[in-house]
């Protein structure tokens, strides 16, 4: 089930913004609807066990679809985070870019490869890996 929090932070964007969140949301939660959802740290986030593996915010430049684990995904078409952590990301400015079988594809990965961010602070900060 999606939180309700999800379905108003997509509510709350632009006209544009709403339709690739919307596009997100359907192809996230047709792959993740096992998965808790809620908004966390002001966006929507997918978690496994407590592990934040998946969500999108908006930012200045579009709407960024992040994995915590991506940069282990080994995709080309996911951008690398700062490299302190193992993120990964794709931006979109228009829903026609979003390629429904990669998003699927990286999805099915996100619960195959994930990093322990659940126990980061716990751990001063290492990350171990999980799956």
């Amino acid at each position: 089930m999606i939180h309700q929090d999800i379905l108003n932070y997509n509510n709350s964007k632009s006209t544009e913004d709403k339709a690739i969140c919307d596009k997100l949301l359907e192809i996230i939660q047709k792959h993740l609807s096992d998965f808790e959802n809620k908004v966390w740290h002001a966006h929507p986030v997918w978690f496994d066990n407590g592990n934040p593996i998946v969500g999108y915010d908006k930012l200045k430049n579009g709407v960024r679809l992040m994995f915590w684990s991506g940069a282990s995904f080994e995709e080309s078409e996911l951008k690398l985070g700062s490299g302190k952590f193992k993120d990964a990301s794709k931006t979109y400015t228009s829903v026609d870019e979003i390629n429904d079988t990669d998003v699927e594809s990286w999805l099915l990965k996100s619960r195959e490869i994930q990093w322990d961010y659940k126990n980061i602070v716990k751990r001063k900060g290492v990350l171990e890996r999980l799956k």
